[in-house]
C-alpha cells in the first residue's frame, strides 16, 4: 500500500484563502475518485491575521511544524487592508514575505520553478502571432545570491545612514542550480518528442538541438558572481552536447522576453534576476492570474517543497469571491505531479488536473466569472 503523502494548507492572506479553498475541493474529487493516499492540515500561519494577533506572523516552531509534511501549498502573503482605513494594522513586507524566505532558505527549497506557456484561452498581451508559441521554464536560484539577507544599516535614521546588502554566492549553489537547469532541458526534450512537439534551436556551430539552456547574468557589471556562473555553465555545457546553450545579460533578457520569447527553452538565473524574469515570463504566457510556481528541493525527500501561485494576495478584490483560481489550481496540478515521485498515482491525478484546468481556460478564457463558479466547473470536469 502507497504510503500517504501530507499535505500542509497555508492559505494566507487577501485572496489566498478563496483559491486554496478550490485547491482543496479539486483535491477532495481527486483522492473520492481514486482513491488517493493523500491528506491535508490547515494552518492559519503564516497570516497577517496571526501577526495581528499573536504579533508574529507564525509560531517559533512553524518550520519544524512543517517538516512533518511531504509539501506545502500556500495561498499568498502580504494585507495591506483596505487604503481608506487609517487604523487598519500594517505590515512592511520585508516582515508579511518574510516566512516565504525562511521556508525557501530553512528546507533548501534550492529550485524555484516557473513555466511560461500561452496556453488557449490566456490573455495573448504580444501582438506577434509567433507569441502563441511560447514554452520556457524559467529556474531560478532559490537559496542564496542577493536573497541572503547579510548586510545592516548603520546609524539609522540619520543623514549618515549606510545600507549595507550583501550578496553571496558559492560554487556548489553554482553548480547545483546550472546542473538542474540542463537535466530539465533534456526532460522536457523528450517530452516534446513524445508528444509530437518537437523545437529547433541553434549551436553557435550551426547545428541545431532540441533544447536550450539560455544562462542569464549581469557579468558585464557583477562580474565576480558572473564569471563564476559563466565558467560553470561552459564546464557542465560539455557533458550535454545535445542541448544548445545561450547567454544574455538580464537588460537585454528582458527585452528579448518581450520582442521574442518564443527564442527561450530553460532559462536559468540568479535569485533576483529570476524573480524579476519570472514576473515578466508569466504576463506574455497569460498574465499572473494563469502562472504556476513552485519552490523545489529536488536532493533531500525529507524536506517539503513548496507551491504558490505566481501571483499574490489581491487585497483590492479579497472576499468579494470574483478572484480567478486557475494560478493556483495549475500550482496544485505540479504539486501532484511532485509527489508522484513517489507514488505515480499522484502524478497521474497532477496531469488530470492539469488538462481539466487548461481546457476550463481554453473554453472560458476571457469570461468573468465568480471564484466558485470556476471550481465548481472544474470539479465537475474531474467527476467520475
Amino acid at each position: 500500500m502507497a504510503q500517504t503523502a501530507r499535505i500542509a494548507v497555508t492559505p494566507g492572506d487577501g485572496i489566498g484563502p478563496e483559491v486554496v479553498a478550490e485547491a482543496v475541493r479539486c483535491l477532495e474529487t481527486l483522492r473520492a475518485k481514486h482513491d488517493l493516499a493523500l491528506e491535508w492540515t490547515r494552518f492559519p500561519w503564516p497570516s497577517h491575521a496571526w501577526h495581528e494577533e499573536y504579533g508574529e506572523s507564525w509560531p517559533k516552531d512553524a518550520l519544524q511544524q512543517l517538516k512533518a509534511y511531504d509539501a506545502i501549498l500556500l495561498g499568498a502573503l502580504g494585507d495591506p487592508g483596505p487604503i481608506d482605513d487609517t487604523n487598519r494594522y500594517l505590515l512592511s513586507d520585508s516582515v508579511s514575505l518574510a516566512p516565504l524566505l525562511e521556508m525557501r532558505k530553512g528546507f533548501d527549497q534550492w529550485v524555484c520553478e516557473r513555466p511560461a506557456r500561452l496556453l488557449p484561452g490566456a490573455r495573448q498581451y504580444l501582438k506577434d502571432d509567433r507569441a502563441k508559441d511560447i514554452d520556457m521554464l524559467v529556474i531560478r536560484e532559490n537559496s542564496e545570491g542577493e536573497y541572503v539577507s547579510q548586510g545592516g544599516r548603520l546609524r539609522q535614521g540619520t543623514p549618515d545612514e549606510v545600507a549595507t546588502q550583501m550578496e553571496v554566492f558559492t560554487r556548489r549553489a553554482t553548480e547545483r542550480i546550472i546542473r538542474y537547469g540542463f537535466e530539465q532541458a533534456r526532460q522536457r526534450a523528450a517530452e516534446r518528442v513524445q508528444d509530437g512537439r518537437t523545437r529547433s534551436f541553434h549551436r553557435y556551430d550551426g547545428s541545431t538541438c532540441e533544447s536550450q539552456v539560455c544562462l542569464i547574468t549581469k557579468r558585464n557589471a557583477l562580474r565576480y558572481w558572473g564569471d563564476m556562473y559563466t565558467e560553470v555553465f561552459e564546464e557542465i555545457a560539455r557533458e550535454y552536447p545535445d542541448v544548445a546553450t545561450h547567454h544574455e545579460l538580464v537588460d537585454a533578457a528582458c527585452m528579448k522576453f518581450v520582442s521574442s520569447p518564443w527564442a527561450f527553452d530553460v532559462v536559468v538565473a540568479s535569485n533576483l534576476q529570476g524573480d524579476i524574469l519570472t514576473d515578466l515570463a508569466a504576463v506574455i504566457s497569460g498574465g499572473m492570474g494563469v502562472a504556476p510556481s513552485c519552490n523545489l528541493n529536488p536532493t533531500d525527500p525529507d524536506m517539503p517543497s513548496m507551491f504558490e501561485p505566481t501571483h499574490g494576495s489581491a487585497p483590492d478584490i479579497a472576499g468579494q469571491g470574483i478572484a480567478d483560481p486557475t494560478a493556483m489550481l495549475f500550482t496544485t496540478a505540479r504539486m501532484l505531479d511532485w509527489l508522484g515521485r513517489k507514488a505515480p498515482t499522484l502524478a497521474q491525478a497532477g496531469k488530470e488536473l492539469f488538462d481539466a484546468v487548461a481546457a476550463d481556460l481554453a473554453e472560458h478564457g476571457g469570461d468573468r466569472r465568480a471564484t466558485r463558479e470556476i471550481g465548481d466547473a472544474i470539479c465537475k470536469r474531474l467527476a467520475p
